[in-house]
C-alpha cells in the first residue's frame, strides 16, 4: 500500500509524524525563546534537579536578532532550526507502529521519543560543525548535550506522537 493512500480513521488525528513535529515546534519556540532564556537564567538554581531540568530545556535558545553581526541570525539559530527539522525527518522516518510485532501507542510512544532524543545528538553535532569555530571536541560535547535534552524532553513528543496515526 502506498504511503499516499493511507486509509482515513474516523478520530481526524493527524499523523504521528505531524503531531510529534508540532510538539517538536512547541518545544523549541517556548523554551527557547528569549523571554524563557532570559527567566530560567535568573530565576533557577543550576546546581539544583529542578533548575537544571528547566536550564536543560532552554537549549535550543533562538534570538531574534545576533548581536555579532558577522554570523547573522540563521547562524545564531541554527541549532533551534536543525532541531525542529531534524526530529521532523525522524519522526516520519521512524514509523515503529508499522513495523512493531506489537502495534499500539507504546512504540509509537518511544518512537516519538527516540526521534526527538536522536535529533537532539544530531542537532548538537551538525550545529557546532556547521557554525563558525566549530571542533570536533565542542562537536562531540554538544552532541551529547543535544542527546540529554531530547532524552530529557523527548517524552513530550513521545506523548504527542500517541494522538495520532502511524
Amino acid at each position: 500500500m502506498a504511503l499516499t493512500n493511507r486509509p482515513r480513521t474516523a478520530s481526524g488525528y493527524g499523523t504521528a509524524a505531524g503531531t510529534g513535529t508540532l510538539a517538536a515546534l512547541l518545544l523549541v519556540g517556548v523554551g527557547g525563546s528569549p523571554a524563557y532564556v532570559g527567566w530560567v537564567q535568573d530565576h533557577t538554581d543550576p546546581n539544583g534537579a529542578g533548575g537544571w531540568f528547566l536550564r536543560l530545556l532552554a537549549w535550543p535558545a533562538w534570538r531574534l536578532h545576533s548581536d555579532d553581526p558577522a554570523q547573522g541570525v540563521f547562524a545564531t539559530d541554527l541549532r533551534a532550526v536543525l532541531m525542529v527539522i531534524l526530529a521532523a525527518v525522524l519522526l516520519y522516518l521512524l514509523p515503529a507502529s508499522q513495523v512493531a510485532r506489537v502495534q499500539g501507542s507504546v512504540s509509537q510512544f518511544f518512537s516519538g521519543w527516540a526521534a526527538y532524543a536522536l535529533a537532539g545528538g544530531f542537532t548538537g553535532l551538525l550545529a557546532t560543525l556547521l557554525g563558525p569555530d566549530g571542533s570536533l571536541l565542542t562537536a562531540f560535547q554538544a552532541a551529547s548535550t543535544g542527546a540529554t535534552y531530547g532524552l530529557f524532553a523527548g517524552w513530550v513528543v513521545g506523548t504527542a506522537s500517541l494522538g495520532g496515526r502511524a
